[in-house]
């Protein structure tokens, strides 16, 4: 009752105003003798339709008067109705076209056409994180890729889609099992530790954490650790930006160190409702195997072997020479256990529209993946992502939710299969036994199929969830708001049944064991915003000031089970006949941060952006938790310039731009400055005992990123040519690393800052052309090229420390010292490598003055894009000069029970012969097997694994729409790794010398529907 009074109140309220307002506005403003009643004469609606130049209507147009808010979109067919006058103007834009600026006049449909701008960098935006800006203006390095380039490539994990496709950004991926991670370095390594390079991701403006979630365990499952950006579908991003200087990630402050990837995920529209289904099948299958040896290559190998090492008779244990085994027995060991098929399905869908106050997008998604081995195992995904978006109808109030939940569950063997191919000669039994049961002959081998036995299975929960809210405080003063809230939970098991062992050890389920791990993680973010902008006749100003409250809280329990009355019972621990708590913890981390940005633009053309923040960490002691950062980013459109617009008609765009600024990192995990103590499973008197396991020092401080950038961008032909070219410069001091401490101390390590600079400086090439631009065919054309240096500046007393045998000042981060390899003497047979302090004796600390540089040269992608009426074709090239280790190092010595490349036939028999590689030795010549060992720590065994693959390529076609009434229908085939170009002497040049399953080869064919 209290509520319709109140209601009731207000209406008279309201209807009071009104009739008030219209008595003033008779009295006093109807100067012109209107009648206010009449006034429908002046206003009427009117309709529109838009196009483009070719008479295609265009969809989501947006229609606004002119200086008023009042505005409106086009729906599907590029219609739109809006209220106004005669003498009311029109302001009609869309991304990609040139705006169209028009008077309403006396018509009723007013038919309009939009000519397309082939790239309005004006128009096209760029999200910087906290703010937004067009490509045309923007201060800082930004790379950038859009939804339309994603969604062509058949992919789970969203650093996939990044690869070869931007300057600077080098990615690499761990192994082809499904749900494998991704490594990802922007603009090199600038931290000593391995885990300190990793940037900052940011999902819907919420910080999301890519913290390894595998345990030490189960991760042999998936080699490099299960990533957690696999919980993000890629079919529902809108767009990647990777911002990468001082200017575009000092915002950020201490967490933008190593570069901020922004993802943004897919918004309604305004219009009708749409809806969208997609459906694709495909396999997946292992590039290349290595050239390994026959049974009768490798039989001679082994008996030569023999031979050489003095044996007339072989060992009882030798039994793939000695008779035991099948001489002439043959299985390719690649073809059996990673020589399947891998298949895939994908099913997603979508429902999206509103009007021009709010707007919804829902996508729904499903993933299913086998594996390539031997068995039943699969990777299976499925998501849900939403997005709300709504305004008041005056505009000063905005509304923006995302929500995205996704849950994964893998079951993958219990170890990869693919280094065992390596363990086996091509003569070694059969797998199965005429029963079925695993085949153990008489326990002279061990079956490569036993890992299968352990039961992996992984399941996780991922929910991440962001509002938005905004208001107009006064004309052109905004207030914001970000509140972000993530929610991982991960738990893996690693089940070891004793049935994975020779049945005649007669082990029984006593021994089987299992692990289960599992990891909560909670993360919640408040970020407050204000932002204003003003004009000073040439100047326009914009100013953003904000705060940052963010809380993250990890949680893990690890335990084992052994011993079990049978293995019926192995995943219930409670049954277990031993438990052991492995970890328990709780950690919790703290940032608090206020920043602020100044933009100046003068004439628009002279563009001045100052950038700082305050940083506060909880994994600093106290006195250090603070820290300053800041940027300061310059560019000026020289092309604005009336001299130059006269002078070079030809050049349509020009920028020259600058930035300089510093940003910190505190990615050291939390506690480092504590004493801590571990509970370490031992009683004394009845009671748990604990043992210190870390050294207290509250002094250790921030690391500190110095960057600075000059860039030249250009458009040429009214920006149907567009090059740019950057130079960058990083210093990262002060580097958190754990000091080596003397064994007497009880500890290996102390963290602390270390006086040391690593400066990582490079070139990046951009070039983008639209080669035709026709009415009914068009191709466009981008390549980008990095040219990357990084080394070790400085390191004081780097001779004396631990660190000798691994770093070289002037040398860059990731090397190997290695030994000098002088070739094979002819005469002996033997390596011979270079003895730098002529002792006669080889030694790692004496000998080991070179090193190979494992960093990639110089990397890019080249990417082309055809269309011709409903047909498209994409494909996407990717290169990369660097070296690496060579397949023959997995391999072992030549001569013992493991098979070969064929190329290692080419071995030393006799004086004077001209070879490559040593004589066969089973290992028993002690000569022979030392000389071994320094050939795979030398330069030999590192080779050029350069390579050009066919990255991605897709196919389309549309079909004509009077073909399915009302339903757009497009059909495609898309590819990932089909083609590779390299000399590498191995399974593939991207993985390396690692024993993980390379990534696959992938064939995609599907349908998608939009009604």
């Amino acid at each position: 009752m209290q509520k319709k009074c109140v209601i009731r109140d207000k209406c008279i309220l309201l209807f009071t105003l009104l009739i008030f307002s219209i008595g003033t506005y008779s009295l006093f403003g109807n100067t012109r003798g209107i009648n206010l009643f009449d006034l429908a004469a002046y206003q009427h609606r009117i309709k529109g339709v838009v196009t483009d130049t070719n008479g295609i209507p265009i969809q989501g147009v947006n229609v606004k008067l002119q200086d008023a808010s009042q505005g409106t979109f086009t729906n599907e067919d590029g219609i739109f109705y809006l209220e106004a006058s005669p003498s009311d103007v029109l302001v009609v834009s869309y991304i990609g076209f040139k705006t169209l600026v028009v008077k309403v006049g006396d018509t009723e449909e007013l038919s309009l056409v939009l000519e397309e701008d082939i790239t309005d960098l004006g128009a096209v935006t760029v999200n910087a994180g906290y703010y937004t800006v067009s490509e045309k203006e923007r201060t800082g390095s930004i790379s950038k890729i859009t939804a339309a380039a994603i969604e062509k490539q058949p992919v789970t994990n969203v650093l996939a889609t990044m690869q070869g496709q931007m300057p600077g950004v080098f990615i690499t991926q761990d192994s082809g099992v499904p749900g494998g991670g991704f490594q990802i370095q922007i603009r090199g390594q600038n931290s000593l530790r391995s885990d300190g390079n990793a940037p900052l991701y940011i999902i819907n403006g919420v910080p999301y954490s890519t913290q390894g979630i595998s345990s030490f365990y189960t991760s042999g499952s998936i080699p490099g650790g299960s990533n957690p950006l696999n919980s993000i579908d890629p079919s529902s991003i809108a767009g990647i930006e990777v911002l990468k200087d001082a200017d575009a990630t000092a915002i950020y402050g201490s967490r933008g160190a190593n570069g901020v990837v922004l993802i943004t995920t897919k918004k309604g529209k305004a219009g009708k409702t749409r809806f969208s289904l997609d459906y694709a099948y495909g396999l997946g299958w292992v590039r290349t195997y290595m050239n390994l040896m026959n049974t009768e290559e490798y039989l001679d190998m082994r008996q030569e072997a023999y031979q050489n090492d003095g044996y007339d008779d072989y060992p009882s244990n030798a039994y793939d020479v000695n008779g035991t085994w099948d001489p002439n027995r043959y299985t390719d060991w690649e073809e059996v256990l990673i020589g399947g098929s891998s298949e895939i399905t994908d099913i997603k869908g979508s429902i999206s529209g509103g009007n021009t106050q709010t707007q919804f997008n829902v996508n729904g998604s499903y993933h299913r993946e086998t594996t390539v081995y031997p068995g039943d195992f699969s990777y299976n995904k499925a998501g849900v992502h939403s997005n709300l978006s709504h305004q008041t109808t005056d505009g000063k109030f905005k509304l923006q939710f995302s929500g995205n939940y996704t849950l994964q569950q893998n079951n993958l063997p219990g170890e990869s299969l693919t280094s065992a191919i390596y363990q086996l000669a091509p003569n070694a039994p059969a797998l199965y036994n005429e029963d079925g049961s695993l085949n153990w002959e008489n326990s002279t081998w061990e079956n490569p199929l036993a890992p299968l036995q352990k039961e992996y299975a992984s399941q996780s929960y991922d929910l991440t969830s962001n509002l938005r809210l905004s208001y107009e405080l006064l004309p052109h003063l905004y207030f914001q708001s970000n509140f972000g809230y993530t929610h991982t939970q991960y738990n893996d098991d690693l089940a070891s049944p004793h049935t994975i062992y020779d049945p005649a050890y007669e082990l029984t389920s006593d021994l089987s064991s299992i692990y289960k791990n599992q990891i909560r993680r909670a993360s919640w973010i408040i970020e407050p915003q204000l932002d204003y902008s003003v004009s000073f006749g040439d100047f326009n100003t914009k100013l953003l000031v904000g705060g940052t409250f963010q809380k993250l809280t990890n949680n893990r329990e690890e335990i084992v089970g052994i011993g079990f009355v049978n293995n019926s019972l192995i995943n219930n621990i409670a049954a277990a006949n031993t438990k052991q708590v492995l970890a328990d913890e709780q950690t919790v981390y703290k940032y608090n941060a206020i920043y602020g940005r100044l933009n100046v633009a003068l004439k628009n053309r002279y563009i001045l952006n100052i950038t700082g923040r305050r940083d506060g960490s909880s994994r600093f002691g106290s006195g250090k938790q603070f820290a300053n950062f800041g940027a300061v980013g310059f560019a000026w459109l020289f092309s604005e310039e009336p001299f130059i617009e006269n002078t070079f008609p030809f050049l349509s765009y020009g920028k020259f731009r600058s930035s300089y600024g510093t940003t910190g990192s505190d990615q050291i995990g939390d506690y480092q400055y504590l004493d801590t103590y571990t509970v370490n499973g031992n009683n004394y008197g009845g009671t748990p005992t604990m043992e210190p396991s870390r050294l207290f020092n509250p002094l250790f401080s921030w690391e500190e990123n110095k960057k600075f950038e000059i860039a030249l961008e250009t458009g040429f032909l009214n920006d149907r040519i567009l090059v740019s070219i950057a130079r960058y410069q990083n210093r990262s001091s002060n580097q958190l690393v754990g000091i080596p401490l003397p064994q007497t101390t009880g500890f290996p390590s102390i963290q602390a800052n270390l006086d040391a600079t690593v400066e990582n400086s490079g070139w990046e090439f951009e070039f983008n052309t639209t080669n035709i631009k026709a009415s009914q065919l068009s191709w466009r054309t981008s390549l980008n090229l990095s040219i990357p240096t990084n080394k070790l500046v400085s390191f004081p007393g780097l001779e004396t420390s631990t660190y000798a045998n691994t770093y070289v000042i002037g040398a860059p981060l990731n090397i190997d010292k290695v030994y000098s390899f002088q070739g094979l003497n002819s005469a002996t047979g033997l390596y011979e490598f270079t003895d730098y302090n002529e002792d006669g004796v080889l030694s790692r600390a004496d000998d080991r003055e070179g090193y190979k540089d494992l960093n990639p040269s110089f990397y890019g992608g080249l990417q082309n894009s055809f269309n011709y009426k409903g047909f498209r074709l994409d494909f996407l090239f990717q290169f990369v000069k660097q070296e690496n280790y060579s397949g023959i190092s997995l391999t072992g010595l030549p001569g013992q029970m493991v098979n070969q490349p064929k190329s290692v036939q080419d071995h030393w028999m006799q004086p004077g012969d001209q070879t490559t590689y040593q004589p066969y030795s089973t290992g028993l010549n002690r000569e022979l097997y030392l000389r071994y060992l320094n050939y795979i720590q030398s330069d030999a065994i590192i080779t050029d694994a350069s390579y050009i693959r066919l990255k991605t390529i897709s196919v389309s076609y549309t079909l004509p729409e009077n073909m399915i009434q009302g339903v757009q229908c497009r059909l495609f085939l898309r590819g990932q790794n089909l083609l590779t170009f390299t000399p590498y002497e191995g399974m593939d040049p991207e993985s390396g010398f690692r024993s993980s399953l390379p990534p696959l080869r992938v064939l995609t064919t599907g349908l998608q529907l939009n009604f």
